[in-house]
């Protein structure tokens, strides 16, 4: 497989993923709001969690509902926008045409243009409810048909891979920003404040049934270890690292028992590490520096997966051509040796 159209494909999927994201996290919050009564604090932490405090400020300076759900449904400038993520996937959707089956090209084009019509209509800034709802639904969509009409090769694992590493990404990233800004102060730990805000800590990642069914009662560090050490749980940090690396060891190849290249290392090597680790030892060693670790080491393989698979060797430069007087020289010492024998 080319390595321009592996790339497309991957990011393709990120892309997505990250707009699926997006539209859980606001969604979730627009409620939470509803029933905390909590405005500007309350939106901070989704500005946090796409690190992209410092754009916002310029653009919008002051935090509040309407302009946080403007940065980052509908922003052109912001590229981590619902709108700017769709965007780039259809370009790389489109990039790659020919090789995806025809049925994910047109739900790609589609989700698109249903997201560009929204960013045109005054009436989904006041209930913006029904787009989130659109994004997550053709979020699926886009999974379900990838998974059903795409061979499952190379192009196909990219795909999953590229998805996988967004989610385990986003994943990681609310929990963190839960920690430090969720919490308006610590008198409500316990209370049913807390209660509510680990809750939507969940359904912000489709995990509130899931982890009832395993666990019943809210439970701070329960809800650290299913959302970070859970092996069954298909957003859990280390279900999604475990997912990618499986597709990351398919594209290389057999290894017959050693690394193919530095994506595969890196990939298992976290792997391993989350397979290894324990809650009370994150707990011990802070929540914030295990996911500040976590996120470091996920960029990490981010970046050797483009250096593996996507990035174009540079040339070798050319060996400068044997002057005159080099020549000169090479034959009088082949001369001499031949004197000499």
């Amino acid at each position: 497989m080319l390595s321009r159209v592996a790339e497309s494909i991957y990011w393709m999927a990120r892309y997505i993923e990250r707009a699926e994201n997006t539209a859980r996290m606001v969604k979730v919050n627009w409620h939470l709001t509803l029933d905390t009564a909590s405005t500007g604090p309350q939106w901070q932490p989704l500005i946090s969690i796409t690190a992209d405090d410092e754009l916002f400020r310029e653009l919008y300076g002051e935090v509040t509902e309407t302009n946080v759900i403007q940065f980052l449904a509908f922003d052109h400038a912001h590229m981590n926008s619902i709108y700017s993520c769709l965007a780039a996937a259809r370009e790389n959707a489109r990039s790659v045409r020919e090789i995806i089956p025809a049925d994910l090209w047109e739900q790609v084009n589609t989700f698109y243009q249903q997201v560009r019509d929204a960013t045109k209509n005054p009436a989904v800034m006041r209930s913006p409810y029904s787009f989130f709802e659109m994004v997550i639904k053709e979020s699926n969509e886009f999974i379900g048909r990838s998974l059903t009409t795409m061979m499952h090769d190379d192009g196909w694992h990219f795909c999953r891979a590229g998805r996988m590493l967004e989610r385990a990404d986003k994943t990681s990233r609310i929990l963190d920003v839960k920690y430090f800004y969720l919490l308006p102060s610590i008198d409500y730990v316990g209370t049913p404040i807390d209660n509510i805000q680990w809750s939507a800590l969940l359904r912000s990642a489709s995990a509130l049934q899931a982890y009832r069914q395993r666990y019943g009662q809210i439970d701070p560090v329960k809800v650290v270890e299913f959302l970070l050490l859970d092996d069954e749980f298909p957003r859990s940090v280390r279900y999604c690292v475990e997912l990618g690396q499986k597709s990351i060891v398919k594209i290389s190849g057999p290894g017959r028992g050693r690394f193919m290249n530095d994506a595969e290392r890196s990939c298992d090597q976290l792997r391993s590490q989350l397979a290894c680790a324990r809650v009370e030892e994150v707990i011990d060693m802070g929540l914030h520096e295990f996911v500040d670790s976590l996120q470091s080491k996920l960029n990490d393989v981010g970046s050797d997966i483009h250096n593996t698979y996507f990035a174009i060797p540079a040339p070798e430069e050319p060996k400068p051509a044997p002057t005159k007087d080099t020549q000169s020289q090479s034959q009088s010492q082949t001369m001499s040796k031949a004197g000499n024998a």
